[in-house]
């Protein structure tokens, strides 16, 4: 690249950056082909990706050699804003884990952000910091940005509200529980030590209901008594009492540094035992062989606009990343998901049909019967050999089989239906991820 054009593609980039946000969202710098070579969270969306077009003696200090090889294929940046850095945190390790960008070097592994569980279908239930919950009967608080702040805010929140910790199965039933020796927590008032019998059974869930509100409220009337403590501590010259007093109000405060269940989407930490899955997989549809690769094909859309297909690839039930695509959608323009649903797999399989890619042993449309028709009439009619494909419909999660009109209803339990819950979740969620990129970036276009 010669000096001229490269100084005017920094300048270029420079005045976009201009025009970014100064609040908390996410960076991606791109080669000139749109490709994602990397993406950064930001505190301050301007100021992080101004830092990034400085001189070239500040960028070797602050920087290192890969991130100066990367800038000299970046042709431009986009952004996305988020709400809280909390939201931008946890978004990027989605996001890096879908796109995998070549300059992102750390988030690339299996590593998940933890919950704060609740066992709500146990007796006496109890709280834990977990990265794999119930499959259900729990309530879950999370994902938590910080796992070390989450196990200090239990520690603080078990002073309180005096909850149980343990591993133990209690029942209420159990009469011999009055024999059993309450662990050391209920000796330092910290545990009301149900596996005792030293509370009853409703008044263990008055005090459960009574955390669980206290984490769904916004404690602000608990910050201004801890904050009254604190100054008054502090009057006093009682220095130690008022440091403790502070401590506990910056924890109580990192309750909020979390995402939710619904919108923090984590599917992979949800997922059944692979081995029995696929066992039983093979058995639904009666193959000769095992089922170890499963893609799952999805869409989105807004009303019509911008419109993208995904697809993931799962190998022996785990997910493989290399194999996820994303389509923008070209040839079904109107609000038709069937068609939709049959320009992806028709773009997906063409190169399997000629023989230059391997068939996966299972398609996974998410959707239902239509869905499902559309799928296979885009195979017939790029003649396409015989292969499995179902449909997994979310209202009844209901299975729908190439050929039979009425759905198989599995088990909620079955290890088979939570494997394909799993991929089926998975292409939604990267189909979203996909789709709200196009449209902030859509925003950012008509803005620039």
């Amino acid at each position: 690249m010669s000096y001229n054009k490269k100084t005017n593609r920094t300048e270029n980039i420079r005045r976009s950056i201009k025009n970014f946000p100064t609040g908390p969202g996410l960076y991606f710098m791109k080669d000139p082909s749109e490709k994602v070579l990397y993406i950064g969270k930001a505190k301050n969306l301007r100021v992080r990706a101004a830092s990034y077009f400085r001189t070239q003696t500040e960028l070797a200090a602050s920087r290192g050699p890969k991130i100066i090889e990367m800038l000299k294929k970046v042709s431009k940046i986009d952004y996305l804003e988020t709400e809280t850095e909390v939201d931008a945190l946890l978004t990027e390790a989605r996001l890096i884990k879908d796109i995998r960008p070549p300059y992102n070097t750390e988030l690339l592994d299996d590593k998940t952000f933890p919950y704060l569980e609740i066992t709500t279908s146990d007796d006496f239930p109890a709280i834990y910091l977990t990265r794999k919950p119930r499959y259900k009967g729990s309530k879950l608080f999370g994902p938590f940005a910080n796992s070390k702040d989450l196990r200090r805010v239990i520690t603080e929140l078990q002073k309180i509200f005096k909850f149980r910790t343990c591993k133990l199965n209690i029942a209420e039933k159990d009469t011999k529980r009055r024999f059993f020796r309450p662990c050391i927590l209920y000796s330092i008032h910290q545990c009301t030590a149900p596996c005792g019998a030293k509370i009853d059974k409703k008044k263990y869930e008055n005090s459960i209901r009574d955390l669980v509100r206290f984490l769904n409220s916004k404690r602000s009337a608990v910050l201004r008594q801890l904050k009254k403590q604190m100054n008054e501590a502090s009057e006093k010259k009682q220095y130690e009492e008022a440091i403790l007093l502070r401590d506990r109000i910056r924890l109580i405060e990192r309750l909020d540094r979390r995402g939710t269940p619904s919108e923090s989407l984590q599917p992979e930490i949800f997922a059944a035992e692979p081995q029995q899955a696929l066992h039983k997989l093979q058995k639904i549809f009666k193959t000769d062989e095992p089922i170890r690769t499963i893609e799952g094909i999805d869409t989105a859309h807004l009303a019509g606009t911008e419109a993208v297909g995904s697809l993931v690839k799962f190998i022996d039930g785990r997910p493989f990343k290399n194999g996820y695509r994303k389509y923008r959608i070209k040839t079904a323009k109107t609000i038709d998901d069937c068609a939709m649903i049959a320009e992806v797999v028709q773009r997906r399989y063409k190169y399997a049909v000629t023989g230059r890619e391997i068939w996966p042993d299972l398609i996974l449309i998410d959707g239902g019967l239509g869905q499902l028709h559309a799928a296979d009439k885009a195979l017939q009619r790029m003649n396409a050999p015989e292969i499995n494909i179902a449909a997994l419909a979310k209202r009844n999660e209901q299975l729908y089989l190439k050929g039979k009109t009425t759905p198989l209803n599995l088990s909620r339990h079955s290890d088979a239906l939570k494997l394909l819950q799993y991929v089926r979740d998975e292409a939604h969620r990267f189909a979203q991820n996909y789709h709200h990129i196009l449209r902030r970036k859509k925003m950012f276009d008509e803005k620039s």
